[in-house]
């Protein structure tokens, strides 16, 4: 056998990447430096390695002496060349539509580079719990225990070289997977290429594959070189796997750690992707053809995609996914768990989840409580149509909130909540139909989603719908007797962002009038409700509330003076509470806002979206 000494290059970027609201649980989400976990966070069902992640990192990026298969043991910085096996036959499929609601399938958080192009990426998990079996077929057919792949996918790119001869250039698109697929008795490690809309006959070596229903054909191949092969890996094991992916002109390479002993093959540059790969999607799926990766209940992962591209600034986090392939999990149902090594934020998936994939998220619940995109906490009780986010025109949401008088003249909650993705309109009523597209009333049965126009998809979950745009922008309505929770999901972050959940200077304390007056916290009552409060206020020809009636039902009041829960009468404070304990809800702000939510809706079921919520950064009570 042969060896070579080997050294890490290049400079590791860390992705953040935010997990989503969920559609079940609670509404919140935030995003933190990274840190060691704190006493409440769960700890994976693998026993930690004691191999150093330095050494793992480094290998993961050392370059290999030549094309062929080698692997090394810790702590030998050596490569081992071995003899490479057949990869396996199938596809690893590109995303279809509709966008899933489980991980996959398009529904994922990615890493994009915000200049150059990556040339390594790294995926690994910080934390897995509660994972004690998974299964699903090898392709199709019968589900076997721990099938599944894990992959590092390139975004679709224009420009390479071998879409030349597709039937037309300017719409193939290349495209990269560095795959370790597990078949219940055996690994490999692998490298898949793929043309997009080749839409003519494939190349000398490659396989040609439609989807049901549309004619564009798209061409795939396995590296020339084959794979290098894993012992099998149970998904118990998951904690202890990374797998890194490196393109460059002389040949791409994929590397798989599974602890103490590394795996890796040299082959081809078959697509280019050294000239186009600037996003990073890393995800543990089926094993091929579109198959789901089946994990049992209680199941928990916290994925951590890093990448290097030549620069130390952060990636931006983007909702797409490339791969066909699924899980059986969601994203939520709460915000991260962040670890060592950082800083970083990693997107978590559960069973428990319930939710697409969003890069950041903001809220307005109860009566009624804002919490921005980046973590700010404050109340704001002000009566009318208001602009919550703005990213651009082809995203807007806005919502109307009235007053809670007679009984509760210093308090309003959400009545309706609106959105504009491109050029469709969704509005979500407090009605007996609730759901409005493009101004026309629209049914939608529990458990079933709605394809509309500019990519846009709603879905209906029990009493909440889901919007989401094809960049992975979102809103979330849950849809209660007397009023409506509203969250707001980016598909981008950081981006420039307006409203009345959006900060001012990339600062959490901070929240800006539409003419970018400034206010910080604490805030004063008379700014809040005055300056700022007005200038976000949608002008009837603005509107996007109008289905949900009109000019008549739009009211235009503000609080006499800031209402929290001290403010009730001290029984009424005491009993509700009690409420909020009870299901959960700990102390600080959340407990007081769903203290003074309880008291003031009436409904015990205003103290849910409080329950395992995640503390607020920062608190921007009145003065």
């Amino acid at each position: 056998m042969k060896s070579s000494n080997s050294s890490c290059q290049g400079i590791v970027k860390i992705l953040c990447i935010i997990t989503a609201v969920s559609l079940l649980t609670g509404l919140f989400s935030s995003c933190a430096p990274a840190a060691t976990p704190g006493p409440g966070t769960a700890t994976a069902n693998v026993t930690p390695t004691p191999v150093p992640e330095a050494w793992r990192l480094s290998m993961a990026q050392a370059p290999l002496p030549k094309k062929g298969c080698f692997q090394s043991s810790y702590p030998s910085k050596d490569w081992q060349e071995v003899s490479c096996t057949t990869a396996p036959p199938y596809p690893y499929i590109p995303r279809r539509p509709p966008r899933a609601l489980i991980v996959g399938n398009g529904n994922d958080a990615s890493a994009q580079v915000p200049t150059g192009h990556i040339s390594t990426a790294i995926g690994s998990f910080d934390s897995v719990t509660g994972v004690t079996s998974e299964s699903g077929p090898v392709c199709s057919g019968a589900s076997v225990a721990d099938a599944y792949s894990l992959q590092l996918n390139t975004n679709f790119f224009y420009g390479s070289t071998a879409c030349n001869g597709a039937a037309n250039p300017a719409v193939c698109q290349g495209w990269e997977q560095f795959v370790f697929a597990n078949d219940g008795s055996s690994g490999a490690a692998f490298i898949q290429y793929w043309l997009i809309s080749y839409n003519t006959t494939c190349p000398t070596g490659w396989f040609s594959y439609t989807y049901p229903g549309p004619t564009d054909i798209s061409c795939y191949k396995n590296d020339n070189n084959g794979a290098v092969s894993v012992p099998n890996q149970p998904i118990t094991n998951l904690g202890q796997l990374q797998l890194s992916g490196s393109v460059g002109a002389g040949g791409d390479n994929v590397t798989l750690s599974t602890g103490t002993n590394i795996y890796s093959i040299v082959g081809d540059n078959a697509v280019d992707a050294a000239q186009g790969w600037t996003i990073a999607e890393f995800i543990v799926v089926g094993d091929a053809c579109g198959a789901q990766a089946n994990f049992n209940n209680g199941s928990t992962i916290v994925p951590r995609t890093r990448v290097t591209y030549g620069d130390i600034i952060t990636p931006t986090c983007v909702v797409q996914g490339f791969t066909g392939e699924t899980n059986n999990l969601s994203f939520g149902p709460n915000a991260p768990a962040v670890s060592q090594p950082g800083p970083a934020l990693m997107s978590t998936q559960s069973s428990a989840g319930g939710a697409t994939s969003t890069c950041a998220a903001a809220v307005t619940v109860g009566d009624t409580h804002l919490q921005t995109f980046l973590g700010l906490f404050y109340d704001f009780q002000a009566s009318g149509d208001f602009v919550l986010a703005q990213v651009d025109p082809d995203f807007v949401v806005q919502a109307r909130q009235v007053s809670g008088a007679p009984t509760w003249p210093d308090a309003s909650v959400n009545n309706a909540v609106a959105t504009q993705m491109g050029k469709t309109q969704v509005a979500i009523c407090l009605a007996q139909t609730p759901l409005n597209i493009n101004g026309k009333p629209a049914e939608l049965d529990d458990g079933k989603s709605l394809p509309l126009g500019d990519g846009v998809d709603v879905w209906r979950i029990g009493n909440a719908y889901l919007i989401t745009d094809q960049n992975g922008n979102s809103i979330r309505a849950e849809v209660n007797p007397t009023w409506i929770n509203v969250s707001v999901g980016l598909g981008r972050w950081p981006t420039e962002v307006h409203g009345l959940l959006a900060n001012a200077n990339g600062n959490v304390n901070q929240i800006a009038a539409r003419d970018g007056t400034v206010l910080e916290v604490p805030f004063s009552f008379e700014d809040l409700y005055t300056h700022y409060a007005n200038s976000w206020r949608v002008p009837p020809y603005e509107s996007l509330l109008s289905v949900c009636g009109g000019k008549a039902a739009v009211e235009h009041g503000i609080p006499k003076g800031p209402f929290y829960a001290n403010d009730l009468d001290a029984k009424i404070q005491e009993d509700a509470k009690m409420v909020c304990k009870a299901a959960g809800v700990k102390e600080g702000p959340l407990l007081d806002a769903c203290t003074l939510d309880v008291a003031v809706i009436g409904d015990k079921a205003a103290a849910k979206v409080f329950v395992g919520a995640s503390t607020p950064i920062a608190v921007g009570f009145e003065k």
